[in-house]
This record gives C-alpha cells, structure tokens and sequence, in this order.
C-alpha cells in the first residue's frame, strides 16, 4: 500500500515514514504544498497524508485543489490544530479522517486502513477471496488456514491483488502501489517477486492461483 506524506517538518517526516514501513506501507514524503499537488498528479496513492500547516500553500488549498482536479485518493489531515472549525472545513472540503498530532502510530495506522478499506468498499478487516485469507494488521496471508510464507514484497503484491479482485490488475498497477517514487518500473525484481509469488500460491493450493491475464496482467483464481 503506497501513501504520501505531504508534511513540511522534514525530521517528522521521515520519523512517519520510518514508522509507517514498519508497518509495511510504502512511502513517499514533499515537504511542500505545491510539490506535494504535483506528486498528487502523477502518483497512484492509496492514501495521502496532508498536513495543514505548510510553508508555501495552505493545506485546505492542497485538499480543494485536489477533489476540484477530481482525484479520488482518500485523504487524512496530519495537524497539529484542534480547533473544530478547521478540522470541520478539512472534511467538508473532502478529506475523509484526521487525526491530530502527537499521534499514535497504531491509531494511525487503523486509520489509514479503514479509508482504504472503504475506498475499496471493503466492509470487513480482513481480505478474503475464495479460500485466500488476508490480515493486513498482522501481514499474514493464509490458504485454507495454512500460512503461506511470504516476503515482505511477496506480502505487499498479494494483498493489492486481493484487495482489487475481481479485477485484473497491471504490472504498472502493482508498481505504483507496491513500490516508492524511486523504484525503477523496467526492473527485472518485480517479475521475479511475483513469480515466486505465483510458485508458492500454485505449491500450497495445488492450481494455479495468481493467474496471469495475457497482455493485461494478473488476477486472482477464486474458486
């Protein structure tokens, strides 16, 4: 799952993306409204994180800059104000949670977890299609109760897949959310992470599972 983190405290920042990859996410950070628009644009997030105190452009322009361009990516307000009036604007301008710093990394987490899960209107903590079981609290995937051990990457494709079925998703799908801004999209490491993704889900559930979709990508197998 990949965010943005558009905070103009560098060293909290980076403290946020420490924390929030250890919780398996995959970060981007700009230190700046206008530069954080423009990642906006061009990135596929699944979450933005927006600070409304920036240097250079009022966080509440960001987020009405962004819902009038029409992207849709699910926003959290990062704040150090309280104050109900501007916490009130921020959600009536279209951001969908907020929560006020300090901050607990397990709330944030939670939170982040639940916009996604409506974005992709997922009722249920969990994923689950057929006999495939995703706990993504945990990072733990099992097949019929088996748990298939997965690496972190293997972790972060799967879990896309299965929060996107039944649609059949791109290898430049998977990248723009599996992986950060400076991943190079013409590496061979992503085909080899999802080949060893297909050999362990084929292995443990005896077909093939993840199924490859000639010229459109892959998708998931739910019988």
């Amino acid at each position: 799952m990949r965010l943005l983190i558009i905070e103009d405290d560098k060293a909290l920042a980076l403290v946020m993306r420490k924390g929030l990859e250890k919780g398996g996410f995959t970060v981007d950070i700009s230190n700046a409204g206008i530069s954080g628009e423009e990642k906006a644009f061009v990135n596929d997030y699944d979450v933005i994180l927006l600070d409304l105190n920036l240097p250079d452009k009022d966080g509440i322009e960001v987020l009405t800059l962004l819902r009038e361009e029409n992207i849709g990516t699910p926003i959290i307000i990062i704040t150090a104000r309280d104050e109900i009036t501007e916490l009130a604007l921020g959600l009536n301008k279209g951001a969908d949670d907020y929560v006020v710093k300090p901050f607990d990394f397990v709330e944030l987490e939670a939170r982040i977890r639940a916009v996604v899960r409506r974005s992709y209107n997922h009722i249920k903590n969990d994923l689950v299609v057929g006999k495939i079981k995703i706990i993504p609290h945990t990072r733990k995937a099992f097949f019929n109760d088996i748990k298939i051990e997965l690496s972190a990457k293997e972790f972060d494709i799967l879990e896309y897949v299965v929060s996107r079925h039944p649609d059949v998703v791109s290898t430049a799908d998977i990248v723009e959310h599996t992986y950060d801004e400076f991943a190079d999209p013409f590496s061979s490491v992503l085909r080899v992470h999802i080949a060893n993704l297909r050999k362990k889900l084929n292995g443990i559930s005896g077909q093939e599972f993840l199924i490859s979709v000639r010229g459109k990508g892959y998708r998931l197998c739910d019988d």
